[in-house]
């Protein structure tokens, strides 16, 4: 199974101003097995050393001394640390705060040692350190669940990733194509991106099998809420990631989640299901322009789900007949693998951030599902489940902000049309010309390749 992080990993290996690099994901979502891959084809010597599950080994970091922290872990593992040759790879770094802050004398004292570290609630241990954050000694990469194009690959569909690939829009899509895609898009939403599940599937062709895979990793999600806080938070948090899997691409209300519950209790438990990658919250923001964060109403958000195949399972989906769904959530779940792609679209160094957009008007309710940002250009995005579907929302959103080109995701063959018109229903406009890129769902992680046709207009 090839992960788009490996080529990153190879590229930070040869890096000669490299620093120690902590990778960042949720549970499962493939960080060890990546890494153990990545070691094993590009280097002579491999140490690989999980703290939780061996906590004395907590007490070695204690000196920050890197010269004798490779003493004593050669002597444990009998596994060479020779600069160049030898990766040290510390796994669950969360269990062990003073390994963090050790990894900044790793750069200033031993730069030649490559180190990576990785955890699955390191964010927490990040949040409350009470050691010296190695700010400026380390760096980041993040890591989610698989995309689609990393789906196609895992179950053997190399042509059609090529035909994702040299796709443009000067160029037709052939309807065999297109139909074949959206029977595996289908498939996706389903099944998801968690690599044991994609690896059930491909081995077995069983989606029973993936059905059992999901409740596994739900279980061991729910597991970990026992290091989160009281048996009271627990309970909080099992509502909140059931209550977001069940309400992708609405409004989160409080009162919603559990009545009785205090919001600021339901409050901290969004947050920290945030800091563990299970959710994504996409804030609204007023804003149109570069920064979208300017205008970002911190108080109002939708969820998304860290993967669909999860959500799907959560939401009592049966894999065993998937070809009739309910409309209403086959929107949800347009929705949610729009933005589980745009995520994983992202440069690998930097935490993604999403925003939708509402009208700020007296009973207005017009929405935008996402703004997506090209350069330093802000687009419209709308999201559809099929091939039909109004553009009401995002007529009104170019009317008000002077805007003239939008982007529309659904289930149709791509297209580009320029010099239409439409009301958008607003006091001082009755007419806008504009133009619209529509392409298929299968094409939401790969926007950027879009940008020239977008930009240039």
């Amino acid at each position: 199974m090839e992960r788009n992080i490996e080529k990153y990993l190879v590229d930070w290996k040869k890096n000669p101003d490299r620093k120690p690099l902590i990778l960042r994901g949720a549970r499962q979502v493939g960080k060890t097995y990546s890494i153990d891959k990545f070691a094993k084809e590009n280097y002579r010597y491999y140490l690989k050393i999980n703290i939780e599950q061996d906590s004395i080994l907590k007490n070695i970091f204690d000196s920050k001394q890197p010269s004798r922290i490779i003493d004593e872990l050669t002597v444990l593992y009998q596994i060479p640390l020779l600069d160049s040759e030898s990766l040290l790879f510390i796994d669950e770094i969360q269990m062990a705060p003073n390994a963090i802050a050790a990894l900044r004398y790793f750069y200033e004292e031993r730069p030649g040692l490559h180190v990576i570290a990785a955890g699955s609630l390191l964010d927490h241990t990040l949040n409350e350190m009470k050691y010296s954050m190695p700010v400026g000694r380390v760096e980041f990469a993040y890591m989610y669940p698989l995309n689609f194009n990393e789906f196609l690959q895992a179950l053997g569909q190399i042509g059609l990733v090529k035909a994702l690939e040299k796709f443009t829009p000067t160029l037709d899509l052939s309807t065999a194509i297109h139909e074949k895609l959206k029977e595996y898009l289908r498939l996706y939403f389903f099944i998801g991106g968690m690599p044991e599940a994609v690896n059930a599937y491909v081995k077995h062709q069983d989606l029973l099998k993936v059905e059992k895979v999901h409740s596994d990793i739900l279980s061991s999600i729910e597991y970990d809420f026992a290091k989160y806080g009281t048996r009271k938070q627990q309970e909080y948090l099992k509502d909140v990631l059931r209550y977001c899997a069940n309400n992708i691409g609405r409004k989160v209300r409080y009162v919603n989640i559990n009545k009785a519950a205090n919001s600021e209790m339901l409050k901290d438990a969004l947050y920290k299901l945030g800091m563990s990658r299970i959710i994504h919250l996409v804030h609204r923001t007023k804003s149109s322009e570069v920064p979208l964060s300017k205008y970002e109403d911190k108080d109002v958000f939708k969820p998304l789900f860290m993967d669909i195949g999860l959500a799907c399972r959560i939401a009592g989906i049966k894999l065993t007949d998937i070809s009739d769904l309910a409309a209403d959530f086959e929107g949800a779940l347009a929705e949610q693998f729009v933005g589980q792609e745009m995520i994983a679209a992202g440069d690998i160094y930097s935490e993604q951030k999403l925003y939708y957009w509402q009208r700020d008007a007296k009973n207005a309710n017009a929405e935008i599902d996402y703004l997506y940002q090209i350069d330093n250009r802000i687009f419209p995005l709308e999201v559809k489940a099929g091939k039909r579907g109004t553009l009401k929302s995002l007529h009104v959103f170019l009317a008000e902000k002077n805007k003239d080109i939008g982007i529309r995701l659904n289930l149709d063959l791509p297209s580009f049309g320029e010099n239409l018109t439409a009301n958008p229903n607003l006091p001082d406009k009755e007419t806008i010309s504009y133009k619209l890129l529509s392409l298929p769902l299968y094409f939401a992680g790969k926007l950027k390749h879009f940008g020239n046709i977008l930009t240039l207009q």
